[in-house]
């Protein structure tokens, strides 16, 4: 089964639905807009049912096939939030909204989603049910969680569930998934290092929070290269070092320490953990000072299961003709909240040669449009073949 041809009828509005969302973006829980527009295109579909403020701003469509003898009922998952950056791309669609842009392709999961809901709205050529998730606050707030913990799966019977997300680099249409961990799972952490401040020419009455800051971001890339399994995969980051005080001849009270922790294994999770606080706390007390860690487990790793990843990767094939073994992704993605509820699995789409995600000449690519939607339809009517 190739490109359905509605798709290729559809195009143009997928496209148009694609670029005016792509104007309007909007962050984390914000996606108000979107997120209406997105309803009223499911009532003008003929959704069975058309439920918002689902995990604060997300929305869910219900479409019924023409039978519901079987009794199940998948899910499909779109993203619909943005990222706070200053977009570069020059188009004539391009953010209206002032440091806000699309620059992950939600936009472009949005609208492929939405063209999928019209055909399969159409046609119900399937038995069950499918409910199309629009998921606000995937960039870091966690909206996937926040619409399973509402109850999304059990109120709307959900027994699977699938995404999909745009990959630059790889060929347009092309697919490609792998079964098991996948996506890494993306802690977060702050550290303040407390010493005492003075005046930088007389260094024996302090204690140096800058060397304190050195020393154990020096020290923090050894839980990588000498605690961790090499084998493992795993990410330290420092990202950020804010000093309180801005002057020249003055050395700081306290200095901030952020970053970020990447794993795929829940033993790497806990090893980064403890490793990171001990760390701190013991390079402060070499000083003569003091930390205050705050590490925060965010996402989890993402798990595709093994028997929707095999089903995902053959209808893949049957659209696009091929489906290629994805890489480990050491990003995260909260579409993992979902995979802890309920099997599924979790899908890229070639975006071509183009700009990477999260980076202000990104675009999506239209041309990807026919081959997300026929993925989706396609997911539904093999899933939930018609007797």
């Amino acid at each position: 089964m190739p490109v359905k041809n509605r798709f290729a009828e559809l195009h143009d509005d997928i496209t148009a639905w694609r670029r005016d969302i792509h104007a309007h973006p909007e962050l984390m829980f914000d996606t108000h807009r979107t997120s209406q527009l997105v309803a009223e295109k499911l009532r003008a579909f003929g959704c069975d049912e058309v439920v918002e403020g689902i995990g604060r701003t997300g929305v869910v469509g219900v479409i019924r096939g023409k039978s519901t003898a079987s009794g199940r009922a998948i899910g499909l998952r779109a993203d619909m939030d943005a990222l706070p950056i200053e977009e570069q791309t020059g188009v004539d669609y391009a953010s209206t909204a002032k440091g806000t842009m699309h620059a992950c392709g939600h936009d472009g999961h949005t609208a492929m989603l939405l063209g999928a809901a019209q055909y399969l709205a159409e046609t119900r050529n399937f038995d069950g049910t499918v409910c199309v998730i629009f998921q606000p606050a995937e960039e870091g707030g966690g909206g996937g969680r926040e619409m399973c913990e509402d109850g999304m799966m059990e109120r709307f019977g959900i027994e699977e569930v699938y995404g999909m997300h745009n990959w630059p680099g790889q060929p347009v249409g092309s697919f490609a998934i792998r079964p098991g961990p996948f996506f890494a799972a993306t802690d977060v952490w702050e550290v303040v290092l407390e010493g005492k401040g003075g005046h930088a020419a007389k260094p024996q009455e302090t204690v140096d929070t800058n060397v304190m800051a050195a020393q154990t971001i020096l020290a923090l890339q050894t839980i990588v290269s000498r605690n961790a399994d090499p084998v493992e995969q795993i990410v330290v980051s420092v990202t950020s070092l804010e000093s309180s005080s801005k002057a020249f001849n003055v050395i700081p009270q306290r200095v901030t320490l952020r970053g970020t922790v990447r794993t795929l294994a829940p033993e790497m999770r806990d090893l980064a953990e403890k490793r990171l606080t001990e760390i701190c706390n013991g390079t402060a007390a070499t000083f003569g000072g003091k930390a205050r860690v705050e590490y925060t487990r965010n996402y989890p790793v993402m798990v595709n299961s093994d028997e929707q990843t095999a089903f995902a990767a053959d209808v893949a094939r049957a659209v696009s003709g091929d489906c290629d073994d994805a890489p480990l992704v050491m990003g995260g993605e909260d579409f993992a909240f979902m995979l802890e509820e309920r099997p599924g699995a979790y899908i890229l789409v070639g975006n071509g040669d183009t700009a990477p995600v999260h980076h202000p000449e990104y675009n999506f690519n239209d041309e990807a449009i026919p081959a997300g939607c026929s993925w989706w339809a396609e997911i539904v009517e093999r899933r939930l073949p018609a007797s």
